[in-house]
């Protein structure tokens, strides 16, 4: 009997997937959106999450002919397609996050990386590490307000901006892809604590989690 260890490399094979907000549904509830749910969470999981970096001329010359998008053309910015599904941010000089629906994130780095041949670049799958949590309603700048130390007012935080900074004592990275909808861009671990947080500071607004 050979003593090699084997395993089962097949794509198909059954392994059971959980948001990171599984057990927080579990241990914390779901409340229910209602008639008087002034904010609305829901989880958009399991996204595909990639890091670019190298130089903006050939990544955003990448991006428009693989995706039809550009690179945000100013620090702090966030671009979105036309369908609102792929989505790419200034995270910092030369660094960009691209969220695409998952399943979508294998397939297009490894058509990135073929597009943009030996130029200097690098493209990191951080998907597993991170979720994204929506806010919605008519009292979400306000929970906001009560969590983030940035400032949050529509004339500081236009749609189409994005930055880093601190949700009560994790880091997250906060967006406004619409005029009526927000979203953190959260840590795995930090899933829980945030989602916590959020039922907390919401319920005064009545919150509504919708799985």
């Amino acid at each position: 009997m050979s003593n090699v260890a084997t395993f089962d490399t097949r794509t198909e094979a059954n392994i059971p997937v959980e948001s990171p907000l599984a057990y927080s549904y579990r241990r914390s509830g779901t409340p229910a959106v209602t008639t008087a749910s002034h904010v609305v969470l829901k989880e958009r999981a399991l996204l595909g999450h990639l890091i670019l970096r190298g130089g903006a001329i050939v990544l955003d010359e990448a991006l428009r002919e693989e995706l039809g998008i550009n690179l945000p053309g100013q620090p702090q910015g966030l671009a979105l397609d036309a369908s609102g599904e792929h989505s790419v941010q200034w995270l910092s000089p030369d660094e960009w996050l691209l969220i695409v629906p998952g399943g979508e994130e294998f397939e297009l780095e490894n058509r990135l990386r073929a597009r943009l041949g030996d130029a200097h670049y690098s493209i990191a799958n951080v998907g597993g590490g991170q979720t994204v949590l929506e806010l919605s309603g008519e009292k979400a700048r306000e929970v906001l307000m009560k969590s983030v130390v940035y400032d949050v007012h529509p004339s500081h935080f236009p749609v189409g901006k994005g930055v880093t900074t601190v949700f009560a004592k994790a880091t997250v990275i906060v967006r406004r892809p619409t005029e009526d909808r927000w979203e953190l861009v959260v840590r795995r671990s930090f899933a829980d604590y945030c989602y916590r947080w959020l039922l907390d500071a919401g319920e005064e607004y009545g919150i509504g989690v919708v799985k």
